[in-house]
């Protein structure tokens, strides 16, 4: 019996309008800003048109890649809220997967931006088990007090009081066939960007470091500091990474892509000792990135952001298998490495629409 599960951030599946760029033109899309609105009335017509015209392609983009990772089990970061999901699942995840997942789980975290983490499943596996929810939890609530993990390098950023999970650690207790699994769906602090020469990463080292230690907390009180031979995945957008492709290089003269390795990384604290495994390492060296980033030709690199953590128990039986990262959905612009390139989904734009700015990732796990 297998199980195929499945991550992705969906970047911005909103069913909202955001017109706080009227005031703040950090807000603001790159495209309002080549205007002057006489009124914010004015700003508010442009916006809604603005952002009706990208929706549709980038929602079919975004259905394609949900279509293409063909998960039972779907864990999705970026998520407004359950309504949001429906309507997206009906007017085009429905085209190409027909009734496909009728479990979904969506509790509202702390996210000011009301982008919350969700879980999808089927009714039945690709191989033909049953898949029921037992139980959802959410951690949006804990602190840093409860769960005895402040440190001084948090001073700049919270207090003891304060919640850990910038989104939540989404708990869902599955029953597939006569097998239990439990899945953690978390979206860490995102880097944000350089201040007074240091950049985005390392400032918020110490706020995704601590929601690490807090998810592995969680299920070491549930399961013992060792995993106690359970099943479970922690699946999500870490915004973090232990390695990356440097790219140097341009059109002219041709891209170099060169791996480098970082020192310390949030998702070395869930890897460590052997508590869990990222399933993405089982690929080659130059093929485990999940998003391209860059800020101009000074910045570029391709990484990991998106993760398919599973426990010892899971892995076990699941040794010779290889995880899938989607990447037709990503926008033109992206640099492949040689020999990586894909077919992009029809109606991709150099920058967008795209299917995210994240690729999905899945794998198929045996339970036993």
């Amino acid at each position: 019996m297998t199980v195929r599960i499945a991550t992705f951030n969906a970047e911005n599946l909103l069913s909202r309008f955001d017109f706080s760029g009227y005031r703040n033109e950090l807000r603001q899309d790159r495209v309002s800003q080549l205007y002057a609105f006489a009124s914010e009335a004015e700003y508010r017509h442009a916006e809604i048109a603005r952002a009706v015209s990208l929706t549709d392609d980038t929602r079919q983009l975004t259905a394609l890649a949900i279509a293409e990772a063909d998960a039972d089990i779907l864990c999705l970061q970026e998520v407004e809220n359950l309504d949001t999901l429906h309507r997206f699942e009906y007017g085009y995840l429905y085209k190409m997967i027909g009734d496909g997942y009728r479990h979904k789980v969506l509790i509202g975290g702390n996210d000011s931006r009301g982008i919350n983490l969700a879980l999808m499943a089927r009714e039945e596996t690709l191989s033909g088990a049953r898949i029921e929810v037992d139980a959802v939890t959410s951690h949006a609530h804990l602190t840093y007090e409860a769960l005895e993990i402040f440190t001084p390098d948090l001073t700049d950023f919270a207090r003891p009081q304060d919640k850990v999970f910038k989104r939540d650690c989404l708990e869902v207790d599955l029953k597939i066939g006569s097998q239990r699994l439990t899945i953690y769906v978390v979206h860490f602090k995102s880097m944000g960007s350089p201040r007074d020469g240091i950049d985005g990463r390392t400032l918020t080292m110490p706020v995704r470091l601590a929601e690490a230690r807090a998810v592995r907390k969680i299920i070491a009180r549930r399961f013992g500091p060792d995993g106690g031979g359970k099943r479970y995945v922690i699946a999500g957008d870490f915004n973090d990474y232990d390695e990356r492709l440097v790219i140097t290089g341009d059109r002219r003269n041709g891209y170099h892509f060169t791996p480098a390795l970082e020192a310390e990384s949030a998702v070395n604290v869930l890897t460590a000792d052997g508590f869990a495994e990222n399933v993405v390492q089982r690929r080659p060296e130059m093929d485990r990135w999940t998003l391209y980033h860059t800020r101009g030709p000074q910045e570029r690199h391709l990484c990991q952001l998106d993760y398919l953590l599973a426990s010892p128990a899971l892995t076990r039986t699941s040794r010779d298998r290889q995880p899938d990262i989607i990447r037709s959905g990503q926008p033109w612009r992206t640099l492949f490495p040689a020999g990586q390139e894909v077919g992009r989904y029809p109606r991709t734009g150099w920058d967008r629409p795209k299917a995210s700015d994240h690729c999905p990732v899945a794998m198929t796990f045996d339970l036993v």
